[in-house]
């Protein structure tokens, strides 16, 4: 008998769409809605399934757009997928909330330290979620990891906030209106409306760790 593994190399189609859900785009539709200026929903779709090769001009605004690299996205070549395993600072939500008056994390903010593999390019920190206002995506002492280098607001994504007095607060962002929404099973978490004047996108949260 056979015990030998087999390898399935991938193709820039399969490393293009990859990368747009790593990204947090479920489909290529959301990727353009996203990005209408930079993307066209029928050429990415194109380009994902193989019918139309990506160009290097097309790489190169994908990787940009996506946080990846545009030859690793063509080519596949070593080390180009910017990920790595890190070590991640554990942050307290107070410290988090702190952080939107300095640039950077110092070491007296950080609990502990953890390692993370597969991680794309970013500026991470993780935190450790507390109560259940989030609890159909990261439950009660669940860790989640934000890249606090990707502040853009998407619909139906999921964001650590800075409110005006300081405080971190994890919640959905929902367009029309905008508000913070939470995702919870306990119906008496509401949404908070959303004023760009007294709120401020610490990061988005890509990865949440827990036990089951």
């Amino acid at each position: 008998m056979n015990f030998g593994h087999n390898v399935r190399m991938t193709t820039p189609k399969d490393r293009l769409k990859q990368a747009r859900a790593a990204a947090g785009f479920e489909t290529p539709t959301d990727a353009a809605n996203a990005f209408p200026r930079d993307i066209n929903k029928n050429t990415l779709i194109s380009n994902e399934n193989g019918n139309r090769d990506i160009s290097r001009k097309a790489a190169e605004k994908y990787a940009k757009l996506f946080g990846v690299d545009a030859g690793w996205l063509l080519y596949g070549t070593e080390g180009a997928s910017q990920t790595a395993d890190i070590d991640v600072p554990l942050l307290s939500l107070v410290s988090a909330g702190n952080l939107r008056s300095q640039p950077s994390v110092s070491e007296h903010d950080i609990i502990r330290r953890i390692k993370v593999g597969e991680l794309p390019k970013g500026d991470w920190i993780a935190l450790q979620v507390d109560g259940d206002s989030m609890d159909r995506v990261a439950p009660d002492g669940a860790i989640i990891l934000v890249d606090r280098s990707d502040d853009r607001l998407i619909d139906g994504r999921f964001y650590i906030f800075s409110l005006g007095g300081g405080e971190a607060t994890f919640k959905r962002y929902r367009r029309s209106p905008e508000r913070l929404q939470p995702f919870s099973t306990n119906p008496d978490h509401m949404a908070v409306p959303a004023t760009h004047d007294d709120i401020y996108v610490f990061g988005r949260v890509k990865r949440v760790i827990h036990d089951i």
